[in-house]
């Protein structure tokens, strides 16, 4: 059906009088969106509440990473000779002399000088290499008789062995060499640099020099170790040593200890993130004659739960835990006026130099049920939960009102439409008999009024 429009109103009522007439029949419809908007704020407060929330499960992540609750870090008293890692699982605290005496060397071959690396031939033929696995050959055909191409044919065998095209100044007019060399160290990785057999090249190619492949020496604590790798893992118990350069005579110390800047940093997150919880509940909370609380959470239960149970955590004794640490206000971790946590640094470095086993086990516990982080990890994932969680609960709750105002909004809508469409309608018959009626009215006035034939009669009778 066409859309019924009026233009000047044969009864007098003002034009727009169905969109009046709507306006006021949508006030419910505003009513309903102004509250759904309201419930979809308090919806994404929650849900920034979860956030947070769920961000005390991120810290625990960092807390509880390495063995329990502590960090080990390595330090050497010199690590252009001595550097390397901690496997933080494995380490134990202690101290060692170490004498890099020597390094274990790959075997590695160097031949004569050429003028070029991708012109002068060499000649045809192959390298014969000795290797663990047998004999193998590295042909060279005419594609490839430089030392650019024999270099890229050796490399492409994967026979361990690496070739590689040197500079040397020494000698101008032939600086370019080819060097091979082997892809480990040691005893055990020795390949016999090998028998060259090569015809009609631009010149000669001979070895120059070589070197085979040895161990090194290494004194731990004035015993001497031979060692295959210069990269040396469980010469000290969780550790991988990476030795740089040869220095005999001289003892670097190996140290491995707490690495309390680490554990520090994961204890500042933790605190931070329960903050985060905390702040958030506060300026929910702080309302005043002006404060709108139906689009806040001021009040709300759910932040009463969320908030109990932060600070339970925090101000509950931890049972089960042997030692005389069992709360955090013990390490450093306690509230201030403000309702939020802090965090004194220098008590807990104190109490952790003192007692370390005790704060790890305040922290790690049995890592199941007892212990700070298996009881947050717990007050968390009950938060959370999502079928009985109250955060769950809470935004269920919100969600299905917004759907249920989706739904009267689109109910009344579609009335509107209909109420609309009668509307139109019934104005536009009222409007058509107004019109008909004072258009007969015109007419009867214009046969009464006008005399000419009524006055016609009269003379002639």
């Amino acid at each position: 059906m066409p859309a019924i429009t009026f233009g000047g109103m044969a009864s007098g009522l003002p034009p727009n009088i169905v969109e009046t007439i709507l306006d006021a029949e949508r006030i419910p419809i505003n009513t309903i969106n102004a509250r759904k908007a309201k419930t979809e704020n308090k919806l994404k407060l929650v849900q920034d509440l979860e956030s947070k929330v769920s961000g005390i499960r991120g810290s625990l992540g960092e807390l509880a990473s390495t063995r329990g609750f502590q960090d080990m870090k390595l330090l050497s008293g010199d690590p252009n000779i001595i550097d390397g890692v901690v496997d933080p699982e494995l380490s134990k605290a202690g101290s060692w002399n170490v004498e890099v005496v020597s390094l274990a060397q790959k075997a590695a071959a160097l031949t004569n000088g050429f003028p070029d690396k991708d012109r002068t031939e060499i000649g045809i033929g192959y390298f014969k290499f000795d290797t663990p696995d047998g004999s193998k050959d590295v042909y060279i055909d005419g594609s490839s008789n430089t030392l650019e191409g024999a270099a890229n044919a050796i490399n492409r065998a994967n026979l361990g062995v690496r070739a590689s095209i040197i500079q040397d100044s020494e000698d101008p007019d032939n600086p370019y060499k080819l060097l091979l060399s082997g892809e480990t160290v040691g005893n055990d990785n020795k390949i016999n640099y090998p028998t060259l057999y090569f015809l009609d090249g631009d010149q000669d190619m001979y070895f120059d020099g070589a070197r085979e492949a040895k161990n090194g020496i290494v004194k731990v604590d004035g015993f001497e170790i031979e060692i295959d790798s210069n990269k040396l893992e469980g010469l000290i118990p969780g550790v991988t040593l990476d030795l740089k350069q040869a220095a005999p005579g001289r003892q670097v110390n190996v140290t491995v200890k707490e690495d309390l800047e680490l554990v520090v940093g994961k204890v500042e997150e933790f605190v931070k993130s329960v903050n985060e919880v905390l702040g958030f509940i506060q300026q929910q909370n702080a309302m005043d004659q002006n404060t709108d609380t139906s689009s806040t959470l001021g009040g709300d239960s759910l932040l009463r739960t969320v908030e109990s149970r932060m600070r339970s955590l925090i101000l509950t004794p931890q049972s089960g835990i042997s030692g005389p640490i069992k709360r955090l206000n013990q390490i450093g971790i306690e509230f201030n006026r403000q309702g939020t946590l802090q965090f004194n640094k220098d008590k807990f470095n104190k109490t952790v130099a003192s007692m370390p086993q005790e704060v790890s086990q305040l922290f790690a516990g049995d890592g199941f049920t007892r212990g700070v982080i298996p009881t947050v990890r717990k007050v968390v994932g009950d938060l959370l939960n999502s079928a009985f969680g109250p955060i769950s609960n809470r935004k269920r709750g919100l969600e299905q009102k917004i759907r249920r105002a989706d739904q009267r909004i689109e109910s009344k809508e579609r009335q509107l439409v209909r109420k609309e469409q009668t509307l139109r309608m019934k104005f536009g018959r009222l409007e058509e008999t107004i019109s008909r009626l004072k258009s007969q009215g015109a007419a009867l006035g214009q046969l009464g009024g006008g005399g000419g034939l009524l006055s016609s009669l009269q003379a002639s009778s």
